[in-house]
């Protein structure tokens, strides 16, 4: 990892106290001593570009040399996003109201942009709908989402100002699935799929994640989540907790009891199927994380995101060969290693 000025910048922002905790967290796990573990976390900084948060919930500590070079860390995903993704482009995923228009044909749903639509418009789509699902048009990890029971407004005069004031889109509600519903009914569980585009401009999914609401929450942000098999749309390991520092997993759901491990996804090949082409709509774009829901009608797309978190994808639960994603990316984008 090349990129010392980045290095520095993360240095020089970093909290040592959460430093510290991650190094006593990892004592606690390990054995090992603190002040070896903090020159560790140094050396992997350097080698690796792992901050010390991928060091915790990667647990670098149990890996050797090999193993670790395996593994996307946070400077190597920043790195890996430039070189694949043009930031002119970008905002057509970033952007709500963009992204709708561009990729119509696989959200599935209505919407409406509050920023262009008159108040007529407004009123006609509201009136044949009993709930609301407003966003915000750069919203990110659910916040600035809110669900809307149209009858909770006294007219349509007091929806339309709270509308106006808090969203830029309001769209239809998407329906989980029976079998989404039945792992947990409260919020949309969608599919993390991430596709890259080669340099022939070939996409290939190389990741799908599951991910599942928790206690209540009515966004499945940073509550469950689990690889699945993108042959077989069956759920790979058991689940992780969204904080991914606590190292906490789930062999079955805690609110609704099932069984994780081999529970059935459908439509998971056709979600797939659907996020390559959406991949190919804009191609300066190459490397995305789609959130794809399943309805009872098939997938739909959520969202497209240009920046894809690498942490869920490489934890220890959900890798007991201890081997990262980037062998996997070198598959399909060897030039990103030739440079």
């Amino acid at each position: 990892m090349k990129d010392k000025g980045y290095i520095f910048r993360v240095i020089r922002h970093a909290s040592f106290g959460r430093m510290n905790k991650v190094i006593n967290d990892v004592h606690e796990r390990s054995g090992k001593s603190r002040i070896a573990i903090f020159f560790d976390i140094l050396y992997c900084m350097k080698k690796y570009g792992a901050g010390y948060f991928d060091y915790e919930i990667f647990a670098f500590y149990n890996l050797n040399k090999e193993q670790r070079k395996t593994f996307v860390t946070r400077m190597w995903s920043k790195k890996f996003m430039e070189f694949m993704n043009d930031p002119a482009y970008c905002d057509l995923l970033d952007n709500k109201d963009e992204f709708y228009e561009k990729f119509k044909d696989y959200i599935g749903r209505g919407f409406i942009n509050l920023k262009t639509a008159s108040k007529e418009e407004v009123k006609e789509f509201v009136s044949t709908r009993k709930q609301l699902f407003g966003k915000v048009k750069d919203g990110e990890c659910g916040h600035g989402c809110e669900r809307l029971e149209v009858s909770d407004f006294k007219d349509f005069d007091t929806l339309y100002s709270y509308l106006m004031e808090h969203f830029d889109t309001v769209e239809d509600v998407i329906i989980n699935h029976p079998a989404l519903a039945k792992l947990y009914p409260n919020a949309v569980n969608s599919m993390r799929i991430i596709t890259v585009l080669d340099k022939d401009k070939v996409p290939h999914c190389i990741y799908i994640v599951q991910k599942m609401g928790l206690n209540g929450s009515v966004i499945d942000n940073n509550c469950l989540f689990t690889p699945v098999d993108m042959e077989t749309g069956k759920l790979k390991y058991v689940a992780h907790s969204g904080d991914t520092t606590k190292g906490i997993i789930y062999e079955e759901h805690p609110n609704t009891h099932i069984k994780l491990v081999g529970y059935q996804i459908p439509y998971v090949k056709e979600a797939v199927d659907m996020c390559l082409k959406a991949a190919l709509v804009v191609p300066q774009v190459r490397y995305i994380g789609w959130d794809v829901a399943i309805t009872e009608n098939g997938p739909v797309i959520i969202e497209g995101n240009n920046y894809c978190a690498h942490d869920f994808w490489q934890l220890p639960p959900h890798t007991p060969d201890k081997i990262g994603m980037i062998p996997t990316i070198k598959k399909y984008i060897p030039e990103y290693f030739e440079k």
